[in-house]
């Protein structure tokens, strides 16, 4: 146990059973206990395997490469569509957690597995990302704009790609493009 990570554990008041089972657990399978992220990361050989998190609704296991465990129990969830490597193992009681334990640690053994194999998730290229027709025409128009995009980061650019074109009203996707181009040609992200 990280001494450092302690503070995650006592500040849980609704998960505080649950998180503290779920880092035994994560401890058990021979995991090294960081904080990153504001949230206990186990690792293995410095690779990152599971993040113990919580929500209001749930806390959870989050896996990583989560797409690459073969999940014979289907209990990995995507938390979104955007979210291409990692899955999560979500929990609403400690019971879940005990009657799932043996599974949990199965899921982590693979997991470290994974990352012995030197697997890496097959990410989407930032060309497959869906481009919001009121950017493209700002790019189109604005040819320092589509340079600074460009020398972007293909992270931030998914970013952007994607905080552009979620709105569903063309209004909104106008607005949020015109905010950010300032930050775009300074050569900063969305969240930078």
């Amino acid at each position: 146990m990280n001494p450092k990570v302690d503070f995650y554990f006592n500040k849980n008041k609704n998960w505080q059973e649950e998180v503290e089972r779920l880092r035994l657990i994560a401890l058990d399978c021979g995991l090294v206990e960081e904080l990153k992220w504001g949230c206990p990361c186990y690792t293995h050989q410095e690779n990152n395997i599971v993040l113990i998190h919580d929500f209001k609704e749930y806390c959870a296991f989050l896996f990583f490469k989560g797409a690459l465990l073969s999940d014979p129990n289907h209990i990995l969830i995507q938390q979104t569509a955007n979210v291409q490597a990692a899955r999560q193992i979500r929990f609403t009681n400690i019971i879940e957690i005990l009657d799932q334990e043996a599974t949990l640690k199965a899921y982590i053994h693979e997991a470290i597995e994974v990352e012995k194999a030197g697997l890496k998730v097959e990410l989407k290229k930032t060309t497959e990302f869906k481009v919001a027709a009121e950017f493209q025409h700002k790019l189109d128009s604005i040819p320092a704009l589509k340079k600074a995009f460009e020398a972007l980061t293909p992270g931030r650019q998914r970013a952007y790609l994607l905080h552009f074109s979620s709105p569903k009203q063309s209004q909104t996707r106008t607005s949020r493009v015109d905010k950010c181009i300032p930050q775009i040609l300074n050569g900063k992200g969305l969240n930078d």
